[in-house]
C-alpha cells in the first residue's frame, strides 16, 4: 500500500503494477489536488519518464515557459535564463509542469490498473515478520505486504513509524509563498523574479493565460506559525514583504482573493534509514530537497523507479529491497540536499561583516551534475515487466 497520490505515490503505484504487484494508494484529501507550484523534471528524471511511457502526455501538459528573467526593482533586466540552456536542463527545465498537471497524468496512467482511496488516510500501523496490518482513519482495517509513505515533507506514516517530525526536518531559514492572481501583469510566458536583502517577487505564466502564479519568500530563523493556519500565514506574509518594492504591493493584494494560497517554511528531511521492517519512504517523506533545490520531482520518479525495482529484483523480500534502493539513492539525494542549502544561501541578505573571498564565485559543476544526472536506472533485465501480477498486496 502507498499512502499519498501527489506524484511520488502514483509514480511508485506506475512501476509496481508493472512489476506484477496489487497496489493501492490512499490519499487523505477528497479528490486530486489541482494546480500547486511548477515542478521540473531534468537529466536522468527525463529517462524515468521516457521509460514510464509518459514522455508525450507529460510534455503536452508543460507550462510552455520560455525562460526566466531576474529584474531590479524598475524591471530592467538583469539576466535571461532559457528553457532551452543546458540542454533543457538549466534554471528553467524543459520539462516544467504544475504539481497538479503531473499528478493527473500519473493518476490517469495507473487508475486502471491501481486501487485509489480519496478522502481516507492511515490512523495506525502495526507490523509483523510477515506483513503490515493497517487500520484507516474511515474504520476500515486491511493486510498489507509492504507500506510506502509518500506522504509529502509533513509525512504523517513517517511520524507514526520513525518518530517526531522535529527529529528529522531541517529548516534552512526561508519562507516560500505562492497562489494564482489575476494576469494584470502581462506575464507571458517568461517567469520574472526580483531579489533584494534576502527577500524575492516573482510571477510566472500559467497554462490559463488569465492567471499567473505569484511567488514571495522571505528568509526567516524564527518561523512558528502552524503550516495550517492560512490566516496567520497570511498576516506573516504581509508584515515580512512590507514596503518590498517592484510589483510586490500589487501582487499582495490579491492575497485574500486567491483560490490556492500555500505558505511554509522551506525544509528538508534528513534521516539515517529510509525504512523499517516492512515500512518504507519515499519522495518528500524520506528525503525532501526543498523547492529550492529544483529536483524534489526527479528525486521522487527515479526513486518510484529503483524502489520498485529494488524491491522486485530482491523477490519482493524488504530488508534486501530497501537497502538496494537506499543504495542507489544516498548520494543523489545528497547532491539535490545540497544545492537545495546552496540556493537558500545565495538568497541570504549579505553579512557585511563577511569575508568576501570566503563566499564561492560560482557553482561547482561537478555537484550539479550529480544532482541532475548522479544515479543509474538500471534495466532489472528478468525482473517482471508488465507480467502475472504476483498476488502481492502493496
Amino acid at each position: 500500500m502507498v499512502a499519498g497520490a501527489s506524484i511520488a505515490g502514483p509514480a511508485l503505484a506506475h512501476w509496481l503494477s508493472r512489476r506484477g504487484a496489487e497496489v493501492t494508494v490512499v490519499e487523505r484529501a477528497p479528490e486530486l489536488r489541482p494546480g500547486g507550484q511548477a515542478v521540473d523534471a531534468r537529466g536522468v528524471a527525463k529517462e524515468a519518464i521516457r521509460r514510464m511511457g509518459l514522455d508525450a502526455p507529460i510534455r503536452a501538459a508543460c507550462t510552455d515557459t520560455a525562460g526566466a528573467y531576474t529584474v531590479d526593482v524598475d524591471g530592467k533586466v538583469l539576466e535571461t535564463f532559457r528553457a532551452d540552456d543546458h540542454g533543457g536542463d538549466g534554471y528553467i527545465s524543459e520539462i516544467e509542469i504544475l504539481r497538479g498537471d503531473m499528478s493527473r497524468v500519473l493518476y490517469d496512467d495507473t487508475k486502471d490498473d491501481v486501487e485509489y482511496i480519496f478522502g481516507d488516510r492511515i490512523a495506525e500501523v502495526t507490523q509483523d515478520a510477515d506483513g503490515v496490518d493497517v487500520v484507516f482513519a474511515g474504520g476500515v482495517r486491511r493486510r498489507f505486504d509492504l507500506v510506502v509513505g509518500a506522504d509529502g515533507l509533513h509525512s504523517a506514516l513517517r511520524t507514526m513509524v520513525f518518530g517526531p517530525r522535529e527529529q528529522f526536518i531541517r529548516h534552512l531559514g526561508l519562507v516560500l509563498a505562492f497562489y494564482s492572481v489575476p494576469n494584470e501583469f502581462g506575464i507571458d510566458r517568461w517567469l520574472i523574479d526580483y531579489q533584494d536583502a534576502g527577500r524575492s517577487a516573482g510571477l510566472r505564466p500559467l497554462p490559463d493565460s488569465s492567471r499567473a502564479m505569484a511567488m514571495l519568500s522571505f528568509t526567516a530563523a524564527d518561523f512558528e506559525v502552524d503550516y495550517r493556519d492560512v490566516a496567520a500565514q497570511k498576516r506573516l506574509l504581509r508584515e515580512r514583504m512590507d514596503g518590498f518594492g517592484w510589483l510586490t504591493p500589487r501582487i499582495l493584494a490579491h492575497v485574500d482573493d486567491t483560490p490556492d494560497f500555500y505558505l511554509d517554511q522551506v525544509a528538508q528531511v534528513v534521516m539515517d534509514r529510509w525504512s523499517s521492517g516492512r515500512v518504507g519512504l519515499l519522495g518528500d517523506a524520506a528525503f525532501s530537497s526543498s523547492p529550492m533545490s529544483g529536483g524534489g520531482t526527479g528525486l521522487a520518479l527515479v526513486g518510484a523507479y529503483l524502489l520498485a525495482g529494488e524491491l522486485a529484483a530482491a523477490g519482493w523480500e524488504p530488508e534486501a529491497g530497501f537497502a538496494g534502493y537506499e543504495k542507489r539513492m544516498r548520494s543523489f539525494v545528497e547532491a539535490n540536499q545540497e544545492i537545495g542549502r546552496l540556493h537558500v544561501h545565495s538568497l541570504a541578505a549579505p553579512d557585511p561583516e563577511a569575508d568576501p573571498s570566503a563566499a564561492p564565485e560560482e557553482w561547482d559543476m561537478d555537484l550539479i551534475d550529480r544532482a541532475v544526472n548522479g544515479v543509474e536506472l538500471p534495466d532489472y533485465a528478468g525482473v517482471p515487466d508488465s507480467g502475472p501480477r504476483s498476488g502481492r498486496s502493496f
